[in-house]
């Protein structure tokens, strides 16, 4: 690589790790693939995870750069023809570039290159990195529409150097909206953060979420949720309560941000007295409190005696300890 190269390849990294302290989560993928696109033209591209299964891929997260939820769609009805794919299964990573016609051009895969042409991927560059102990593999495919812009050992080379710059941004963007979204630590109750698809797979966590989540699941393996935590998620619009810990979480792009902390006395409120308390704490008195909910002053005198019963405190800057507690 010359001088001027090895200049144009750092900037374009500084330029994406830039990118992923800025952008926000949806926004950085898009980013990143039209930055490289100038040094490695490609028309579309396809960005996920997924694990390997032996009929082909399952994929886990999608991010789709100008292509259609229909493509995806379709190639569940082909995937155990892409032989392309396969060849990567359990080789921890690598990169090539292949024209589609040559790869597939054997009878037996006549369905999956019909497929393939039809949505324009006529070369074919494919990135991945897996872990063979667990068959979860991180890739990202850029594709030619042009049948005859087939794919060049330099930019094979060229995008294998890209790749693992590229798959650790996007996990720092990840990050820093993590950071960003979840409630900071309060008080002495310290909180532990992960980042999973909703299929389970971890991509990220603390120390502090192993050891709160081992406390709540003994000889739990740290590459997975607890299968039980992952079906709350499914079919729950609400925190985990646990034994021990509270889960709390935000779904986007795919992906469960999480937060996990040590159960407090808060978390056995009611909802209904869980407002009560944050309007004690705010300064209300329960007559403020009975004009706001519409109940009269009696009730909410006995809300406010279960309050600080189940929270074993005698005053409201007793409550106001325990809610900081619990986020």
């Amino acid at each position: 690589m010359t001088s001027q190269a090895l200049h144009d390849f750092s900037t374009l990294l500084l330029h994406l790790y830039r990118l992923s302290h800025e952008l926000p989560i949806d926004a950085f993928q898009d980013a990143a693939l039209e930055l490289i696109k100038p040094v490695l033209p490609f028309d579309a591209s396809m960005w996920g995870t997924a694990s390997t299964a032996s009929e082909g891929i399952d994929v886990h997260t999608l991010h789709l750069h100008r292509k259609t939820p229909e493509m995806m769609m379709e190639y569940d009805n082909f995937k155990h023809l892409d032989s392309a794919a396969a060849s990567f299964f359990g080789k921890g990573h690598g990169t090539r570039g292949f024209n589609s016609a040559s790869w597939w051009s054997e009878p037996k895969y006549a369905p999956f290159l019909d497929y393939v042409r039809r949505y324009d991927q006529n070369n074919i560059f494919i990135t991945m990195d897996s872990d063979p102990r667990t068959n979860f593999m991180h890739w990202f495919s850029l594709f030619r529409a042009d049948p005859d812009a087939h794919c060049r050992p330099e930019e094979v080379s060229l995008l294998a150097s890209l790749s693992p710059h590229m798959m650790q941004a996007l996990a720092l963007n990840r990050l820093m909206h993590l950071g960003r979204t979840l409630s900071p630590a309060s008080g002495s109750q310290p909180r532990g953060s992960a980042i999973a698809d909703l299929k389970g797979a971890i991509y990220h966590c603390d120390v502090t979420f192993v050891a709160l989540m081992q406390e709540e699941f003994p000889g739990w393996p740290r590459q997975a949720l607890p299968s039980s935590l992952q079906e709350h998620f499914m079919t729950e619009q609400c925190a985990y309560m646990g034994r021990h810990v509270a889960v709390s979480y935000r779904l986007e792009q795919r992906l469960l941000f999480l937060s996990v902390r040590k159960r407090c006395r808060a978390d056995g409120l009611t909802p209904r007295e869980h407002t009560v308390a944050e309007l004690l704490a705010r300064g209300d008195t329960h007559k403020d409190i009975a004009a706001i909910l519409n109940r009269s002053p009696a009730t909410v005198r006995n809300h406010i005696q279960s309050i600080y019963d189940k929270l074993q405190v005698g005053n409201v800057a007793g409550l106001i300890q325990e809610l900081r507690l619990a986020g």
